[in-house]
């Protein structure tokens, strides 16, 4: 009932915001000698944020024909080179030569299922096409999957992904942001207890919520404080008629959207307010930064109702993986069994969503990887959203990920020439306690500044997926 009332509001408001529309169209018409006025710029301005805020945004694009590598510009496909009903693996084809192409690294980069399109990775994407393969995770929306498709658990997300890793044959790094990471850690473990070649080569955690007990946020204690069956009676719906998936039990995007702005809604009352003054003022791009993110941060998709309760009640209420106890279809899953892959994890210190401590849990779950195999970084400023895009990780995040993955990677290695020293407002270190100036640290000094590093060839690239 309340996916339907949801839908009924929606089209309630259709009228209204067609003639808002309208009436901004008829006012900034260069015939129209008010919209030279204040009064005509006050109007114009009020009509597009009310048709703004009450509109359905859909799924956007990844918009990216093009890329830079050194001086040329090179141009950008999407292919989707693996399919199941609830997600498309994506490949951003560079226009180069095969031999070239194959001489980058690949990178499978999960997105998180948490209410957001894939495309919210955009600038992820981007930051990583001039040196990387990228292949993207492109859940889909549930209520465009029909029920009889099938249930989607935390068990199939697992599956997916060892499924996606099986057809890279082991030539590959997973960089697995926010939600992704526990059943990202979780398929690498199993795979790697049952001796899989198709392990990835290294994993990188960004904001991964692998142990809520550490730093706990709101998003942390409203979970622990409402529990798993108070989530089930009161934000579980059916998807309503209209949709391929209707009947299906889900957990709608617009209650995620709606909880996620509750946290930070002074914020988005401001920037909303802000928009206003810019379009009155003609201020175009500080009015089109708005849009621009807008346009990514309210297009929301429904999960699946087992999924999202299956992730709230071991990831946030019972903290299942690190104490030991979460299961995969009866199998106790074991990050200690862990040895091929490295791992990097990231995290933000003014993180809101995912607090200091959780994601670098991974690294001590980890028992079977040598400490040389591992990094954390840790981003001084920067929130969530920060530690996977925007000017900070271009700048400071990205070249440290390509450094890391070029080290593990059959294709490439990187040598430090000289010492070098972190940058200010980054902090790289290695864990386990290990002198800065000792000789342990030549790896975490080497991811923390571009200088002094030779990429040197070793090895022959791998198959599987182009």
């Amino acid at each position: 009932m309340l996916y339907h009332l949801y839908e009924l509001s929606h089209a309630a408001m259709k009228p209204a915001r067609a003639a808002a529309e309208h009436l901004r169209l008829l006012i900034e018409s260069p015939f129209n000698p008010i919209s030279h006025t204040p009064a005509g710029r006050h109007a114009s301005a009020a009509f597009q944020v009310f048709e703004r805020t009450t509109r359905r945004y859909e799924k956007p694009e990844f918009n990216l024909p093009t890329t830079r590598i050194g001086y040329r510009t090179v141009a950008v496909t999407e292919e989707v080179v693996w399919q199941r009903p609830f997600c498309r693996l994506i490949h951003f084809r560079r226009d180069m030569p095969m031999a070239q192409r194959a001489a980058d690294p690949k990178i499978l980069l999960v997105a998180p299922m948490s209410g957001h399109f894939a495309t919210l990775l955009r600038g992820t994407v981007e930051a990583l096409l001039p040196n990387h393969e990228v292949y993207i995770t492109d859940w889909q929306d549930a209520r465009s999957v029909s029920p009889s498709a099938g249930r989607f658990g935390l068990d199939d997300y697992v599956d997916y992904v060892r499924g996606m890793l099986a057809a890279f044959q082991g030539d590959v790094h997973v960089f697995a942001v926010c939600q992704s990471a526990v059943p990202v850690l979780a398929a690498v473990s199993l795979m790697e207890e049952d001796g899989d070649p198709a392990s990835p080569l290294s994993m990188i955690f960004a904001g991964g919520p692998i142990d809520t007990r550490m730093s706990p946020t709101a998003v942390n204690d409203v979970a622990v404080s409402r529990g798993t069956d108070w989530f089930a009676r009161h934000v579980i719906t059916s998807v309503p008629w209209g949709y391929e998936g209707a009947g299906r039990e889900v957990y709608p995007g617009f209650l995620q959207l709606s909880g996620f702005m509750s946290m930070n809604l002074d914020r988005h009352a401001k920037a909303h307010k802000d928009l206003f003054f810019h379009l009155v003022d003609g201020d175009g791009d500080s009015a089109e930064k708005h849009r621009a993110f807008y346009d990514e941060y309210l297009a929301v998709m429904d999960l699946t109702a087992e999924f999202y309760l299956e992730t709230i009640d071991q990831i946030f209420v019972r903290h299942a993986l690190p104490q030991g106890e979460m299961m995969h279809r009866g199998r106790r899953v074991n990050p200690g069994a862990i040895r091929r892959p490295s791992l990097m994890t990231i995290e933000g210190e003014k993180d809101d969503i995912t607090g200091l401590g959780q994601c670098r849990a991974a690294i001590d779950l980890c028992t079977g990887l040598p400490i040389e195999k591992k990094m954390h970084i840790e981003c001084e400023g920067v929130g969530h959203y920060g530690i996977f895009n925007g000017s900070r990780f271009r700048t400071e995040i990205a070249p440290r990920i390509a450094q890391f993955v070029r080290l593990f990677d059959p294709r490439s290695a990187l040598i430090l020439t000289r010492p070098v020293t972190p940058r200010r407002g980054l902090v790289a270190k290695l864990v386990g306690g290990y002198d800065p100036s000792a000789v342990a640290f030549t790896f975490a000094a080497a991811v923390a500044n571009d200088q002094g590093l030779t990429p040197q060839p070793a090895g022959t690239a791998g198959v599987g997926l182009p």
